[in-house]
């Protein structure tokens, strides 16, 4: 099931981190390209649906993780969130977030903090 097939990039983004913050595992990987590219900064940190449920299950699992919006900006397939995560194996921190969408989904994620 795809996420937002017919959802903009913007509204594809909020969907993810709706399902993030409510810790739906499912709703958040369906809103993700199955061979989506995960970056912290320009280093790749995984790739596909496997890695995202490895990476988020014991956050969601055990309901710690909740990140609140502070600012978005979007243009063409992308999408900047700046984004208060709490809650997650790193603590708490401010950071940006860039994400591409392509054929309704999210293809490549960009951690930047």
């Amino acid at each position: 099931m795809l996420c937002g097939m017919t959802a903009t990039p913007s509204d594809l983004a909020q969907r993810q981190l709706d399902a993030y913050n409510a810790h739906d595992l499912e709703a958040f990987i369906a809103c993700y390209a199955e061979d989506v590219v995960v970056l912290a900064g320009d280093q790749v940190q995984g790739r596909g649906h496997d890695y995202l449920r490895e990476r988020y299950s014991p956050q969601f699992a055990a309901k710690s993780c909740h990140a609140d919006l502070l600012g978005r900006m979007a243009e063409g397939d992308w999408v900047v969130d700046h984004e208060h995560a709490v809650g997650t194996a790193r603590g708490d921190f401010d950071l940006l977030v860039s994400y591409r969408v392509k054929d309704g989904v999210i293809d490549r994620v960009i951690f930047m903090s």
